[in-house]
């Protein structure tokens, strides 16, 4: 498991870090203060959900502006079926890390019990 779980990272490991960047990113953009008001009005014959924050299109060039294209960014949108698939692979890739490394490190804990060494959940 552990071969596996390490040569994964190596081809994974940039996907998956462009995909935390995008999102981010995607996120810092959002939050970004626009300098409008949060409740804006809204079209003429729209009407706004009552838990929703109805909010103006953003100015061309502002930080709310890049929200889409960041989004494209982050779910590989921008790069075809390819990048969506990439995309995809990355989620995956994503789960079985996180299943894989606690898998190890059950293992090394278990591994440490049975040499008769006090187990610890973080050893020094």
């Amino acid at each position: 498991m552990r071969k596996w779980h390490r040569w994964l990272s190596v081809i994974f490991g940039m996907i998956m870090l462009w995909i935390a960047v995008t999102g981010v990113l995607s996120q810092a953009a959002a939050l970004w203060p626009s300098g409008a008001p949060a409740r804006a009005t809204p079209p003429a014959g729209f009407v706004c959900p009552e838990m929703m924050i109805c909010r103006p299109k953003p100015a061309p060039g502002s930080m709310r502006g890049l929200v889409g294209v960041l989004h494209h960014l982050h779910s590989g949108e921008s790069f075809g079926p390819v990048g969506t698939m990439l995309s995809i692979l990355g989620g995956f890739a994503l789960i079985f890390f996180a299943i894989s490394g606690l898998w190890l490190y059950v293992q090394m804990w278990l591994n440490r019990s049975r040499r008769g060494v006090a187990p610890r959940w973080f050893w020094r």
